[in-house]
């Protein structure tokens, strides 16, 4: 399983979009150098951009700046949902609004995104609305449109960085496919119990290659990263109606009282008050 360096661009359009694409059976962990605004209404998902995982509930916005791994927001959405993605071409996005003085603030914007951002509140569910607006104008309203919302999210307040630094996609295709199969090995078999000695073979390494290979690649150890992506899994689960319990042992937690420990780490509460908040 390769991750995707998708092609997207037409030659001659400066931005494309696509309404209610349909992901949610693949795991689709990719790539490319147009910058994406994206906003999914679901009651719930993951959130998988660069080495930030999360859960998201009811809708999510997110910018994705140029070359930034991600997931398909759809992936693994049971229910009914809505989505609309925006992508902006990379010459179009560091061009264009750079050199008019007035669109500063959304230069600005685009300079934030290679942080990965998401927006929260009511300006997520607001641009939303006028995202699916897209669908129904001709190619010069849609400009005009997608301005209004770039300037509106440039000015929001409701806001969050995905990453502490700007994030540098290092790696080569090939060490990209190489990440996405360990990523999709990880997703199939959280809820069970993983052997160092498996993921290494995935890799075609030795463990003691591979423990170095992987935290040099995410900046975690594998163990750190399954157990954050099972806590990711765990609060999905949580805010479904679970029982802690059965969101530890789900997600393939072997004891109770190591599952607490490591969501108060993860998530800075303990998995019981998580659940209080949804429920």
């Amino acid at each position: 399983m390769k991750i995707q360096l998708e092609t997207i661009s037409s030659p001659d359009k400066s931005f494309s979009m696509m309404f209610n694409p349909r992901l949610s059976d693949l795991f689709y962990w990719h790539f490319h150098p147009e910058y994406e605004l994206v906003f999914i209404k679901a009651a719930t998902g993951t959130r998988h951009i660069g080495e930030h995982i999360s859960t998201y509930e009811g809708s999510d916005l997110v910018l994705i700046g140029s070359n930034i791994p991600h997931l398909n927001f759809d992936y693994g959405v049971k229910t009914e949902y809505q989505k609309v993605v925006v992508h902006l071409k990379k010459e179009f996005v560091e061009t264009h609004f750079q050199a008019i003085p007035e669109l500063n603030p959304i230069q600005s914007l685009f300079e934030k995104s290679k942080y990965g951002l998401v927006f929260k509140g009511e300006t997520k569910n607001q641009i939303g609305e006028k995202l699916f607006q897209l669908e129904h104008l001709n190619s010069f309203q849609q400009y005009m449109l997608l301005l209004e919302v770039l300037e509106e999210l440039a000015d929001s307040s409701a806001i969050e960085l995905l990453h502490d630094q700007s994030y540098q996609n290092k790696f080569s295709e090939r060490e990209q496919g190489r990440l996405r199969a360990i990523y999709a090995f990880v997703d199939k078999n959280y809820h069970q119990k993983i052997e160092l000695a498996e993921i290494a073979e995935i890799s075609n390494m030795t463990k003691e290659a591979f423990c170095r290979y992987f935290k040099k690649a995410s900046k975690y150890s594998f163990i750190e990263f399954l157990n954050r992506y099972r806590i990711s899994q765990s609060k999905r689960l949580l805010m479904s109606g679970k029982t802690v319990s059965d969101a530890c042992y789900l997600t393939g937690f072997e004891s109770l009282s190591y599952f607490n420990r490591t969501f108060k780490k993860v998530a800075n509460e303990n998995p019981r008050d998580f659940r209080k908040k949804y429920l």
